[in-house]
């Protein structure tokens, strides 16, 4: 599924060009890039274009986030010499991002505040993902069989078809996300749907 922007501009969601989706890497990486492109859509535009772009920014990055806590970090955890504090790094990153992303959303994009702290949310996002690309990545190409990849690529692409639209500081738990409303109770179903695609309860 992909979305549409103002004036018909279009970021398309990774999956979107019929590729057969079947390395979870791959998957994760276009991401990245839709993710950069996102950023830069929002910068450079101005009034309901620029809220489109934040709206879809924002749905991408909790898709990505909750599908990396579900599918990548598990793998680093177990694979990765040193996964433990790997994974630990990783989730500070991301509940740092969260909570920068989170008052970025209570915001309207034309304050003149939203962009210098867009820039400083930009930054940390480039940053954890280099991380991921780095300490997570390159081990799951290493060590994963093509049916391993291909079983995370199809968990990352159900993450997608559920499409939260907000993100929530403090997923990284499970208890404590169950305890906080319905904009967790999103990102649980999209974690509901990565766990079953990955043949969990």
């Amino acid at each position: 599924m992909s979305d549409t922007g103002a004036g018909g501009t279009r970021t398309p969601h990774a999956g979107d060009d019929a590729a057969a989706d079947d390395n979870v890497v791959d998957l994760l990486m276009r991401q990245h890039g839709d993710i950069r492109n996102l950023f830069d859509e929002v910068e450079t535009t101005s009034g309901d274009a620029r809220r489109d772009a934040f709206r879809r920014l924002v749905r991408l990055l909790a898709v990505h986030e909750t599908a990396e806590e579900e599918v990548v970090h598990p793998f680093a955890r177990r694979n990765v010499t040193g996964g433990e504090q790997v994974v630990a790094e990783r989730l500070e990153e991301e509940r740092l991002a969260k909570e920068t992303l989170a008052e970025l959303d209570g915001m309207d994009p034309e304050d003149p505040g939203f962009l210098p702290k867009l820039l400083l949310l930009r930054t940390d996002v480039q940053k954890h993902a280099r991380a991921e690309e780095r300490y997570e990545f390159t081990h799951i190409l290493r060590t994963a069989d093509p049916a391993g990849l291909a079983a995370m690529a199809k968990a990352v692409k159900a993450a997608e078809a559920t499409a939260p639209t907000h993100p929530h500081p403090g997923v990284e738990s499970g208890a404590a996300n169950l305890a906080a409303g319905p904009l967790a109770a999103l990102m649980d179903r999209t974690r509901d749907a990565v766990r079953k695609a990955m043949g969990g309860s």
